[in-house]
């Protein structure tokens, strides 16, 4: 009899250090104030590093020298509390390590057969953003990688139950928006060669049922599949009127899906909770618990008013698959596009277990209350002005005088100096500058410290 192969990629003696050296990494990492860091171009990457990748392998000790050394300094720690473009990442400790659990564990979590365990908990954790948005018991859905699949995956729904409820000779391919929904809005319907409509937004920005009303009358409500309102829009925090978008999507029929990629953690506080009246009548709606409900990168929530039309529209199906499709289990790649998953929501799950959901409503409130103070803040020095009242946690403000070379300047001084990441934005043709402040640990000396860089 032949002897078995060796499929061990470093010899066993190896393994003991290995894990020591990650595990110590893993841990100062999570206890550090972490650093913020500074990108690297490529060329100073390739001269300091040429090529790691080598026939014989360099060891697990001198991997994770160039790790530790080289590369992870030129990433941006998106957890710092300057941090404060785009929407940040703050994820609890909790999160990050049962983050190095679920990679250990080998876990397959697209099918209730092979991850049930897993499963299970994804789903406690969904029902409970369901339960904050209001949507009834049956309501249903999947955590998948980002607000992007999420869309893309809520809006495949929606063409296919209209398209199954439509006249014959009558398909739906349009999608309404307003010019403030996210960018994944139009991608989404580039994939899908769905038409995209804008609709006007009133003079806070919001999409209202009104406006909404004229531009289905326009161009025919049954040429719509869906209509989509934003609970935190990325570039502003601006929250849609969804009770009257709501009503005018029942009166015609439509699909109505709440993007809450950003804001739509903002639910489980009570100061901004009114913000989002008419939430609960939303076919679909998406949140990023890795945006501001304190979970590592990537996981989006994404449910389902009735999850069997999106299982209509996303099972895949091969003879290999029967053991799944015809089985009457929670399957949760039955309610996105993919099919392969890992289980990306249990450090979500893990954080709320250990921490209690009331841990997580206070967190969101003081992200709020140091945004209500950077607004003050703003407002009280004559140099700076407000561009708009803020709905969440996004604040926008000019510094009067400046050109976009001046924004851009101070912004690259602040990274250089390892102070703050703060890029510039766009509004209307307008540079300004813009705080996401999504991180529990970011203080109100943080905002000061920031804004006294402006003078």
């Amino acid at each position: 009899m032949s002897a078995r192969p060796n499929f061990t990629l470093r010899p066993h003696e190896e393994l003991a250090d290995l894990l020591q050296v990650i595990t110590d990494y893993a841990e100062e990492r999570i206890r550090m104030e972490p650093p913020l860091d500074r990108t690297r171009t490529r060329a100073d990457l390739d001269a300091a590093l040429g090529s790691t990748i080598t026939a014989s392998g360099v060891g697990g000790a001198e991997a994770m020298r160039i790790f530790t050394d080289e590369l992870a300094p030129a990433c941006l720690s998106t957890d710092h509390p300057r941090f404060l473009s785009f929407i940040p990442c703050a994820p609890s400790d909790a999160s990050v390590m049962f983050d190095l659990v679920v990679g250990a564990s080998s876990v397959y979590a697209g099918s209730w057969l092979e991850g049930a365990g897993a499963v299970w908990a994804e789903n406690q954790a969904l029902r409970w953003i369901a339960d904050l948005v209001g949507m009834p018991d049956e309501a249903g859905g999947v955590f998948v990688p980002g607000g992007t699949i999420g869309n893309l995956s809520a809006l495949v729904a929606a063409r296919s139950a209209a398209r199954d409820g439509a006249p014959v000779a009558v398909r739906p391919w349009r999608v309404a928006a307003t010019e403030g929904a996210h960018s994944s809005i139009a991608s989404a319907c580039e994939v899908m060669d769905a038409e995209l409509v804008g609709v006007a937004a009133d003079d806070a920005g919001r999409l209202t049922g009104e406006a909404l009303r004229a531009a289905l009358e326009a161009h025919g409500p049954e040429t719509f599949f869906a209509v989509v309102a934003t609970a935190g829009t990325t570039n502003f925090g601006i929250v849609d009127d969804l009770a009257s978008v709501a009503r005018v999507c029942r009166e015609n029929g439509l699909w109505f899906h709440v993007d809450g990629a950003y804001g739509g953690a903002g639910l489980v506080a009570p100061s901004v909770r009114a913000l989002y009246d008419g939430i609960e009548h939303c076919d679909s709606f998406i949140v990023d618990p890795h945006k501001w409900l304190f979970a590592p990168f990537d996981c989006c929530a994404l449910l389902y008013r009735q999850p069997a039309l999106a299982r209509a529209a996303h099972t895949q199906r091969a003879g290999y698959l029967d053991v799944l499709t015809e089985a009457t289990d929670w399957n949760p790649t039955d309610y996105s596009v993919g099919l392969t998953r890992r289980a990306r929501g249990l450090p979500f799950w893990f954080s709320l277990v250990v921490n209690g959901t009331d841990a997580y409503a206070a967190a969101v409130e003081h992200t709020l209350e140091v945004a209500r103070f950077a607004a003050a803040e703003i407002a009280r020095r004559d140099h700076l002005e407000l561009v708009r009242e803020r709905d969440l946690s996004v604040v926008v403000f000019r510094r009067l005088g400046w050109t976009p070379a001046d924004y851009q300047a101070w912004s690259d001084r602040l990274l250089a100096d390892e102070v703050a990441f703060v890029v510039p934005t766009t509004h209307r043709g307008e540079t300004l500058a813009r705080f996401a402040i999504v991180n529990p640990l970011t203080t109100e000396d943080d905002i000061r410290l920031i804004l006294d860089t402006t003078m």
